[in-house]
């Protein structure tokens, strides 16, 4: 299995919408506004912050984006992490999570978000193994005001 991890650009917006989507497909409860992603919005969140597909055997099978928060520059806020059905199962979003971790390393950020919705429980331990901890008095700025607060979880780096 060939597994490359590259930087998105604005020209993925529509693929990285996509894979949001599909990836989404039964995976997440049906109110996730992951579900109506769009280019649009892509593209708006890879020009403000950025991206990244993964390719496996040089077919897209997943995505990440990041965002810097307004307030706190030097804190990047993850978003939209999936892997396509056909592709799970073999751990390949430690791969979109490494890139993430080194890219905001190289760039110098100090800490990592990220929000867990309440009914994935399960990813906490997934985020935990790469030294993400709970941070229950953050709150998630793209959380849906429609359903319950996610867990947000930080890692601070050692730049």
């Amino acid at each position: 299995m060939n597994i490359v991890v590259r930087e998105a650009s604005h020209e993925d917006a529509q693929l990285i919408a996509h894979l949001t989507r599909n990836c989404w497909s039964e995976k997440v409860a049906v109110t996730s506004s992951g579900h109506q992603e769009s280019a649009e919005r892509v593209s708006n969140d890879l020009m403000q912050g950025g991206g990244f597909v993964l390719l496996v055997n040089e077919e897209p099978a997943g995505s990440v984006r990041w965002l810097p928060l307004d307030a706190e520059p030097d804190c990047w806020e993850m978003l939209r992490m999936g892997v396509l059905p056909a592709f799970r199962g073999d751990a390949l979003s430690q791969h979109l999570l490494e890139a993430v971790i080194h890219a905001a390393q190289t760039a110098g950020v100090e800490e990592l978000r990220l929000g867990v919705r309440s009914d994935q429980p399960r990813l906490l331990d997934l985020y935990a193994a790469f030294e993400f901890e709970l941070a229950p008095e953050l709150e998630y700025s793209h959380a849906n005001p429609s359903e319950p607060a996610p867990h947000v979880m930080r890692r601070f780096l050692k730049n």
